[in-house]
């Protein structure tokens, strides 16, 4: 399926190789309590109870909801160490998805993928998106949750130079692009307003065409 999308869209500030930016340990989080809190309600309304997990892109923590039942999470990141701090992941492996999007998992493995607050670091979308269809078991789930935070020098030009509205429309374009996802769906997943700030978390997520078995 023909795309809109050209090289510039994802170039970077900082082309420098990403396992460089990651090669020491980050131990913060990337959006605030509250934020986090959403998160996790998400993942306990949307996720399959018992199911295989992978969280893409990880890090220290995965923002599991307490109690919430797995069979496996597995993450796959760019820093072995945060990822052995991580006291939700059953198992982890270290690769870097912008110089090969082809992920190191057998066809049709997992109940859902999560990707969180770091969509706005792919380079290579599309191809992530097909490669994340071929995993996930018919039916599947892929979440990605992003907000307004980053790292702006390895985020992609096409994500700095839109707005949250954008960013919905443009993860949209991507799952649409990448095809064989279905029932994409869209929600402000934001912490109530109160007098203190907390940060926004918005949610895109399709399920991988075929029943799920």
């Amino acid at each position: 399926m023909e795309h809109p999308f050209r090289p510039e869209h994802f170039a970077r500030l900082d082309e420098s190789p990403d396992p460089e930016f990651y090669s020491f340990p980050r131990k913060v989080v990337h959006i605030d309590d509250a934020a986090i809190a959403a998160v996790k309600e998400c993942f306990r309304e949307v996720l399959p109870p018992h199911g295989v997990v992978l969280d893409l892109l990880s890090s220290w923590r995965s923002h599991w909801p307490e109690g919430f039942p797995k069979r496996r999470l597995v993450g796959l990141g760019l820093n072995a160490e945060e990822m052995a701090d991580n006291p939700h992941l059953d198992d982890y492996v270290v690769h870097d998805v912008n110089a090969d999007p082809r992920l190191p998992f057998a066809d049709d493995t997992f109940d859902a993928v999560v990707l969180t607050v770091s969509i706005q670091y792919v380079t290579k979308p599309l191809e992530l998106f097909r490669d994340v269809n071929r995993i996930l078991k018919p039916g599947g789930l892929f979440a990605v949750i992003f907000s307004n935070r980053m790292f702006p020098d390895k985020a992609v030009a096409v994500w700095r130079a839109m707005n949250d509205e954008g960013h919905f429309k443009l993860i949209n374009s991507y799952f649409h692009y990448a095809g064989n996802f279905v029932a994409v769906e869209n929600q402000d997943r934001s912490p109530p307003t109160t007098d203190d700030y907390t940060d926004p978390v918005y949610v895109v997520m399709a399920r991988k065409a075929g029943a799920a078995g």
